[in-house]
This record gives structure tokens, C-alpha cells and sequence, in this order.
């Protein structure tokens, strides 16, 4: 448990990539525009399983106690992306060089040091343990990963999800395959209708960001490619089975609204049972209740803001507008189908009092069930370029944030994952 009186200790790294904590100045933490100390309530141990960066071109910013100023360092500042199941609630502080590159699509965390260990400015949301691998030998996910390969040889889906999610990317969904645990990426669709600045498995031709996490996948897998691995996952995990289309090596999964649709259906036809969830970013209200005919459980819908403008600024969405967002959610709750919110937070932003307003009401009008609480993985920086001259109002801070939601909309959950939804709640196609 983090204590009121810790008082991390600023970190900085040098050019060859050492870390040390500064003796004399805290860290500070940024939130939005703000440059401040970590709230008391905000701190927590540095899990797990978490990375620490380097930040080039950006000088470290710590507080001295003894002029109460922020006072700017020569050594590289440094940041942490938190593990699976924690959200920030406010990003590294820095002062970034005029040639400073942008930096890769993560998260970049609040973190110093103090008592013997790091800490970091989060919250753990979600108690599921899904993404832990720290108990698991990495030779056995290469061991049941090739012969998952050898075991479907005509299988190309199965082919990426081993040889391209699990051996190279090392993609937790995709690992957790290979162990016939908990979620099943079911990646189908090469293209999209939005052009997200933060799209991690494919830039626009001239972006700021070089690299991406992972490849847009090459081809569109058949119905009955799609099925066979719902079918292998399904005999494995039989406690809890999640079935999830949409994944970050592919497009906008309700492109491809057919081939998946008839994937579905012959899963819930053969048997098939569990979470069918399909990641989306709403924009086909068609395709929605095409999906939910055939037998999906659940939609995630991806959202930065619940304002259009700021939306729009991330999205770029491309023949579709926010208010098909909308009509997609009303649409899959007339079905019964259970209706996510994939929030992509950005502290000091999406905890502002105008983002506030707007979530609150497109939860309480839409009756959303969950929001899971995602870091929105950008330079963050860039993102705030990407926002200027929109007003925001003053931030509430992560806590207050998720405190509000759920006072005006008592039946809303927070998590990280998909959840698995009861038996009762699973789709028989129509």
C-alpha cells in the first residue's frame, strides 16, 4: 500500500542509459498542461512485470524543496509503462530539446524512487490476472506454439497468431492461445475506415511516428479458418472462454462484418460456447446488428473522448461520424448484447470537466455496462498538439474521475479486460 508520506526521489538516466535517483529533488508528475507533485492518493508500488524508459531529447524536471521550484536537469528523464490491469493517472515530467524525437507508441508514467523501490502514478483497475506471465516458461509458449503450428498446417490464422503474435510480438492475447487460457485474438480484417494517430500496426505515409508495435496483418482468413480456432480455444479454456475479434495487428474488425458473422454462427451452431467480443470503433451500425444476429456476445467500443471534436482530432474517421458511434451502441443494447467502452485515458485530458460531462452523458443516454480504463499509448506531447485550441476546463484527477461516473450511474463497472460475461448473456444466432 503507498503511503501520504512517500516522497519519491526524481530519476533521471544518462546518455548510456544508467538510472539514478536524484538526492535532492522529488519527482514531479504531469497531467495535461499541469506540472505538479504526485497526489498522495496516487502512488502505488512500480508492478510488476513493468518497463522503464529513457526518454531522448528530454531533460528530467524535479522539485527542490528548498526554493520550490521545478528545476530542469542535464541527465534524460524517465518514464514507466505500467503492466497489464493499470491505468495512469499521470505522465513522466520533462522538458523536451528542440530536436527531440517523438517517441514510440507507449505509455509514458510518472515514476521515482523511494524506500528501496520505484513508484509510479496508477491504479490498478482490473484484479484479473490474464496478462501475467511471470509464472510461465517462455520455452513452453514456444514449444505449444509450434505445435499448434505443426498441428494446423492449412490454418493461416493460426500461422500468424503463432509465428507472428506469440513468437515475435509476444502479443499476451496470442500467448495466452498457446496455454488455452482466458482470451482468443481472432484478428480478420487489412483494412480500416479511420486513420487513428496512434494506430499501432499501421502510419499514414509522412507521420511523426517511425515504427509501429506490430504489422497490419496480409491476408483476410476464411470463415472456417476463424471457426477452427474458436473451436481449438473453446476445447482448451472451457471455465471461461473469451472469443475476440479486433486485435492490434489488424484493421476495423465490422469491415469484415460477413466473413465474421458466418465464423460466428457456425461456432454457436456447432456448439460453441462463451464471450464472443468483437473490439470496434462503432462506426457501421449495420454490421453491428449483423454481428449480433449471428451470435456475439459483446462489443468494445473504442473511444479517446466522448466529444466529437476531440474524437475526430485522434480518429480522422473516414465515412462514418460520431453518430454512429451512438446508433452502434443502441443497436447492440436493443439485441442484448453487452456494450464496453474502450476508454483510451490520457491524464489531465479525459479526466477535465467538459470530457467529464460529455462521458457522463453518452453513458447514462446509452446505458453503457463497463468502460475499461486503457492508457492511451502516444507521445504525449503530440497528443497535446493534436488537442490545441479545445477547451477542457480544470482536471479532477483519475479517482475523482471514475468516483463521479459511477455516482451518476450506479450500474456501471471499470476493468481492463473483456469481461466474461454469465452464461445467460451468450448469443444464439437469430
Amino acid at each position: 500500500m503507498a503511503s501520504s508520506k512517500i516522497q519519491p526521489r526524481l530519476l533521471v538516466a544518462d546518455k548510456d542509459g544508467n538510472i539514478y535517483d536524484h538526492p535532492d529533488l522529488l519527482m514531479v508528475c504531469r497531467r495535461g498542461h499541469e506540472f505538479a507533485l504526485p497526489r498522495p492518493d496516487e502512488l502505488m508500488p512500480l508492478p510488476e512485470e513493468s518497463d522503464i524508459f529513457l526518454l531522448p531529447g528530454r531533460n528530467a524536471l524535479g522539485l527542490s524543496q528548498e526554493t520550490g521550484r521545478i528545476e530542469a536537469q542535464e541527465e534524460l528523464a524517465v518514464a514507466a509503462f505500467a503492466a497489464p490491469a493499470h491505468t495512469l493517472t499521470a505522465h513522466a515530467a520533462y522538458a523536451s530539446q528542440h530536436d527531440a524525437p517523438t517517441l514510440p507508441l507507449f505509455a509514458y508514467g510518472a515514476v521515482g524512487f523511494a524506500n528501496g523501490r520505484f513508484y509510479i502514478c496508477a491504479k490498478r483497475v482490473d484484479q484479473d490476472d490474464r496478462q501475467v506471465f511471470k509464472h510461465i516458461s517462455k520455452k513452453l509458449i514456444k514449444k505449444n506454439a509450434h505445435a499448434l503450428m505443426k498441428q494446423y498446417p492449412d490454418n493461416r490464422l493460426m500461422q500468424h497468431l503463432m509465428s507472428n503474435c506469440a513468437l515475435t510480438y509476444c502479443c499476451p492475447a496470442a500467448r495466452n492461445l498457446t496455454l488455452g487460457r482466458f482470451e482468443a485474438p481472432l484478428p480478420t480484417s487489412r483494412a480500416c475506415n479511420a486513420r487513428c494517430v496512434g494506430c499501432i500496426s499501421q502510419q499514414d505515409d509522412g507521420s511523426r511516428i517511425c515504427s509501429t508495435p506490430q504489422n497490419r496483418l496480409s491476408f483476410t482468413p476464411t470463415a472456417k479458418e476463424i471457426t477452427e480456432v474458436m473451436m481449438h480455444h473453446g476445447r482448451a479454456e472451457t471455465e471461461k472462454p473469451i472469443f475476440s475479434f479486433g486485435q492490434g495487428c489488424e484493421g476495423e474488425p465490422l469491415t469484415e462484418a460477413v466473413i465474421i458473422a458466418e465464423a460466428v454462427r457456425s461456432f454457436r451452431q456447432q456448439g460453441g460456447k462463451g464471450t464472443v467480443n468483437v473490439n470496434t470503433n462503432a462506426s457501421l451500425p449495420n454490421a453491428v446488428i449483423e454481428l449480433a444476429e449471428a451470435g456475439i456476445s459483446s462489443i468494445r467500443v473504442s473511444l479517446n473522448s466522448a466529444r466529437e471534436e476531440v474524437y475526430n482530432r485522434y480518429y480522422r474517421p473516414k465515412g462514418y461520424t460520431f453518430a454512429d458511434v451512438r446508433r452502434s451502441i443502441t443497436e447492440a443494447h436493443k439485441r442484448g448484447i453487452f456494450v464496453s467502452l474502450n476508454l483510451l485515458y490520457y491524464p489531465g485530458i479525459s479526466d477535465c470537466e467538459k470530457e467529464l460531462d460529455a462521458l457522463n452523458e453518452l453513458v447514462g443516454t446509452e446505458k453503457v455496462d463497463f468502460i475499461q480504463l486503457r492508457n492511451l499509448n502516444i507521445d504525449p506531447e503530440m497528443y497535446l498538439e493534436l488537442l490545441e485550441g479545445i477547451e477542457f476546463g480544470p482536471s479532477a484527477g483519475f479517482i475523482n474521475f471514475r468516483r463521479r461516473l459511477r455516482k451518476a450511474n450506479p450500474w456501471l463497472k471499470f476493468g481492463y479486460f473483456n469481461p466474461h460475461l454469465p452464461l445467460e448473456k451468450e448469443q444464439a444466432p437469430t
